[in-house]
């Protein structure tokens, strides 16, 4: 059995200020005048694996009743701060097709030398009643297309710290492929999951992890209603779960441990 020790919970609120000069950006102003959605990202990574083939593609609304004459998207590589012309747009709502060959002739790279955890930068410059803005960049990495049948199956979970090392199962939501039940955590401590499965929620653009407080078993050593919250990060290329949770029961909780779920 795990010796709990009891935490007093201290919530400390600090608000700084910083003032600064505004300084004129010579690419636009941010944050201003039309402002533009994107949604639909689809993929939201070049696969690394297909480059020649890879592409990303998303729509560009902009607000009801507003009126864009022009926009240019642009692009950069790394953060160089290039902002090369990728295409023109002229009408909205746009569907744009990005494919990494066109992205990276057009920054100077060639394929061959993208690696994998390089990004792409992509923002829209929008002329609209006098002004020109820029939005926010959407980043698109080069990385493994998300599938679950990397992101399911039979794993292996050590819990470090924790002390827990054993077999896991992981599998996705039938409706929501980002969407996955963790069933096992506790079943390698000689606990019974009644109130699982542990759900854990993978960003599909930035595939970061995040797991909300779910309590797995009822009957902990005696304690009651175990249960993980935490976060992490996927790994489309190699299937590991890198995790920060934190363990808790109805008497108390224990710090945040790392785990990590690799592939059998």
């Amino acid at each position: 059995m795990k010796k709990i020790k009891t935490i007093g919970l201290i919530i400390t609120l600090i608000m700084i200020f910083i003032s600064c000069e505004q300084l004129p950006d010579p690419a636009g102003e941010r944050g201003v005048a039309v402002v533009p959605g994107i949604s639909g990202l689809n993929p939201g990574v070049f696969d690394i694996n297909d480059l020649e083939n890879a592409f990303v593609q998303f729509t560009i609304n902009i607000p009801e009743g507003a009126s864009v004459p022009a926009a240019t998207l642009i692009g950069s590589f790394n953060n160089n701060h290039a902002d090369v012309t990728i295409t023109e747009l002229t009408s909205f709502p746009a569907v744009v097709t990005i494919t990494s060959a066109d992205a990276a002739e057009k920054l100077g790279i060639a394929l061959a030398d993208i690696e994998r955890g390089d990004v792409f930068d992509f923002e829209l410059l929008i002329t609209a009643n006098g002004r020109t803005t820029r939005s926010t960049p959407l980043v698109v990495p080069a990385a493994c297309v998300y599938t679950t049948s990397i992101s399911t199956g039979s794993f292996h979970a050590n819990g470090g710290d924790w002390g827990s090392d054993g077999d896991i199962t992981l599998t996705a939501d039938p409706d929501d492929p980002y969407k996955i039940y963790v069933v096992g955590l506790e079943e390698i401590e000689g606990l019974v999951e009644d109130l699982g499965p542990l759900v854990m929620y993978i960003d599909p653009i930035t595939y970061a992890v995040n797991v909300p407080r779910k309590a797995i078993a009822s009957d902990a050593w005696g304690m009651h209603n175990i249960a993980y919250e935490g976060s992490g990060t996927f790994s489309t290329c190699d299937g590991i779960y890198t995790m920060n949770l934190t363990i808790s029961v109805d008497e108390g909780y224990w710090p945040t441990y790392s785990f990590l779920f690799t592939r059998n």
